[in-house]
């Protein structure tokens, strides 16, 4: 069975978290290192992907600014989306070659271990024909935005798990005029802790590989202590 190291690294700056998964996936196509997912939350900031309209900004840098916002433009697919505290994020670094080539698969398989980690707090999710991501009802609960160089992969998903849902107004979520909602909206109160280690498992179960979860660098430095 394929191995995948999990690193969970906390709040972490989006540029920071950016620069590491391009290091891990440049390493990964060279087969320096083994597959990774990074698991992770973003103080306030709104990304745009490469085929992003920046009309679906709603703020100018100045309201940003004033809101504590950060922007970045990206080289995912999708178009805007907002991260922060709250929102699970999470970026697989995994060589396609080992699993299947198949941009759709993948996408659908992120989708698959979100959906099912929301079956695991009572939370009947699925997915809108035509439209990525997942979804209750019609409020979008999780977005997926991902990267593909030489068949392997980057940037992810973002999971709504107690999330101040009014950051979104400041933009137009995923280029889409549909609401979205939290595990904390519908009720569901979990730590990000925890929906991460549910996530690792069904990721693990669905793309068949075993999840190594990397100990935290202060908690091995502590232990030399």
């Amino acid at each position: 069975m394929r191995k995948c190291c999990v690193r969970e690294l906390g709040r972490i700056d989006y540029g920071q978290a950016l620069e590491l998964q391009q290091q891990l996936a440049s390493q990964r196509k060279e087969g320096v290192v083994g597959d990774h997912l990074l698991l992770l939350e973003h103080p306030h900031v709104i990304t745009l992907g490469r085929n992003g309209h920046m009309e679906n900004l709603l703020a100018s840098d100045e309201i940003l600014g004033r809101a504590g916002i950060s922007f970045y433009p990206t080289d995912r697919g999708g178009d805007v989306t907002y991260h922060g505290p709250g929102q699970l994020v999470g970026y697989p670094i995994l060589d396609l070659r080992d699993w299947k080539r198949d941009v759709g698969a993948y996408v659908r398989a992120v989708e698959q271990s979100l959906i099912d980690t929301l079956a695991e707090f009572a939370i009947e999710a699925g997915r809108i024909p035509k439209l990525t991501g997942v979804w209750v009802g019609n409020r979008k609960i999780a977005a997926i935005g991902v990267h593909l160089s030489r068949w392997v992969t980057s940037h992810g998903f973002a999971l709504n798990v107690n999330t101040d849902l009014s950051y979104f107004q400041y933009i137009v979520p995923c280029g889409l005029a549909k609401p979205v909602t939290s595990m904390a909206q519908l009720g569901v109160r979990a730590s990000l802790a925890d929906v991460s280690q549910v996530f690792a498992a069904h990721f693990g179960r669905v793309f068949d590989c075993e999840m190594l979860f990397e100990a935290p660098v202060l908690a091995a430095a502590e232990r030399e202590k």
